[in-house]
């Protein structure tokens, strides 16, 4: 994924939240090098109200990506170490006793924040990843029957590696699909590795954002006036139809144990609207959907075994799909 610029038509405040987020690939890459389809990702989950899943090994840089993120749009952002011990109100908080009144009191746990960093997330047991559920779909969290809501705007994105399977839980089904997108962070290429290099030779300090002069670029107005632009972004029944039969081939595809849901259907309509507005147009096109496709519908399916075993990839099946379906003209 890589946006282009299209400063055609911009007006208002739209016009401005547009600008706004795009000086956000320029701020972020005075941290981090080399991940601008990554950094694109991320703000298209905030322009959906989703959330992401961020794979990759060790070291390129995941948790520096989030913290600048939250730091050029103002945002407040918390990160939680997923581990075997962990609990479920280790991340949504509990009732405190207060000797002082004698009663209890609630205290928030990390999840109430705006960019909730969930780092290894399958390191942790199935009870403690579906503390995250309600937080994720509902944006809220219940406690001794109370729901309290989460600060908006709200964004999950867990990581995960993705070589390393001892002593993990994977991650089950209905889980997976309540993110909006799972985005691969690769290795970085010679070049921006030694520019990663050369950074830190000269003094780079991934702890102190400021002095590597990331500055706020946009707010919570900007995506609030974005995301008003990309409910208005026009989708034609002809766009609809073309993600219905992406969706649908992969139910019929032999290479799948578990094709997409509906609810996928519905998160990559949403996500190539978000594209289609990020890129300068108030209309969505077929290669809006294909720039979107799999990121969002990578982790939404589900491979046989003997195409695993045969080198099948959950890429390599959505590409062949998106190779042979009808493109509305």
């Amino acid at each position: 994924m890589d946006p282009t610029t299209d400063n055609a038509g911009k007006t208002g405040d739209q016009g401005t939240a547009r600008a706004s987020l795009e000086a956000l690939r320029a701020e972020i890459a005075k941290a981090v090098v080399g991940q601008d389809p990554a950094v694109t990702g991320l703000v298209v989950a905030l322009l959906c109200r989703g959330h992401v899943l961020l794979e990759g090994v060790p070291g390129v840089a995941k948790t520096l990506l989030v913290r600048t993120l939250a730091s050029a749009l103002e945002l407040d952002t918390k990160r939680v170490q997923f581990t075997p011990d962990l609990m479920p109100s280790d991340v949504t908080g509990s009732l405190v006793y207060d000797t002082r009144t004698a009663e209890f009191s609630f205290q928030p746990g990390p999840v109430f924040t705006n960019l909730l960093l969930a780092d290894e997330i399958n390191r942790t047991p199935p009870k403690t990843q579906s503390s995250l559920l309600e937080a994720m779909e509902e944006r809220q969290v219940t406690v001794d029957g109370t729901p309290r809501p989460l600060p908006e705007p709200f964004l999950v994105a867990a990581t995960q590696n993705p070589v390393e399977y001892e002593g993990t839980y994977p991650l089950p089904e209905a889980q997976l699909d309540r993110f909006l997108l799972k985005l691969t962070i690769p290795l970085p290429s010679r070049q921006d590795e030694i520019d990663v290099l050369t950074r830190h030779a000269e003094g780079f300090d991934p702890r102190d954002l400021h002095a590597a002069g990331v500055r706020p670029v946009a707010g919570p107005a900007d995506l609030e006036a974005a995301r008003a632009a990309v409910a208005k972004t026009a989708i034609s029944p002809e766009i609809t139809a073309y993600v219905v039969d992406i969706c649908r081939a992969t139910r019929e595809s032999p290479s799948l144990a578990l094709g997409v849901s509906p609810r996928g259907a519905t998160a990559l309509l949403a996500t190539a609207r978000a594209w289609a507005w990020l890129t300068g147009r108030d209309y969505v096109i077929p290669d809006d959907v294909k720039a979107l496709a799999l990121p969002t519908l990578r982790h939404r399916v589900q491979l046989r075994p003997e195409a695993e075993m045969e080198g099948v990839t959950a890429d390599s099946v959505i590409n062949a799909i998106l190779a042979h379906a009808p493109v509305p003209r």
